[in-house]
């Protein structure tokens, strides 16, 4: 389902900055990603994840939150390519507007500033247990439980996993 929240202008830009698949398979598997799991990935562009969530590591259900619409047709045609319309689903949204409370998985790459708005929301709407990926940038004031690097030709990317009730 491709579903629209309607949010005020940004203060500031947010540049799309695809996670490379090699990338996103490694976050999923850092957060032991498996049946039962809710996925969300919060600026999620071209909804590589939730639908990786659900097809590779069987996921019952990843769930795509982007603030441009263009980036969610993307995700949402590639969806119904995949005929994966009654398992993902792509949010038209500010992150800090759409309810996280049914995630036991949250997938970010976004800016140090941008978490820092989301940090209150994590903790305040997290069950414990539920797992926080973040590609490349740290969560300020929280404990991640591992932290993995993974090295390309092209780069380094740092993984940082934290789990509610034990990183913050």
């Amino acid at each position: 389902m491709l579903w629209e929240v309607p949010f005020p202008e940004l203060n500031f830009s947010v540049p799309y900055v695809p996670t490379p698949r090699h990338v996103a398979r490694e976050m999923l598997k850092l957060a032991e990603v498996g049946p039962g799991d809710v996925v969300y990935d919060l600026g999620s562009g071209d909804g590589r994840i939730p639908i990786m969530a659900v097809e590779e590591f069987g996921a019952s259900r990843g769930v795509g939150v982007e603030i441009r619409s263009d980036l969610c047709q993307i995700a949402w045609e590639e969806v119904k390519k995949r005929g994966l319309e009654d398992k993902v689903e792509i949010v038209n949204a500010d992150a800090l507007d759409v309810p996280l409370g049914e995630a036991t998985v949250v997938t970010m790459f976004l800016l140090p500033d941008l978490m820092e708005l989301l940090r209150p929301k994590l903790e305040r709407e997290l069950r414990p247990g539920a797992r926080v990926v973040s590609h490349e940038y740290v969560m300020a004031g929280w404990r991640p439980v591992k932290v993995v690097r993974i090295e390309d030709e092209h780069m380094y990317h740092t993984l940082i996993l934290y789990e509610a009730g034990k990183s913050f």
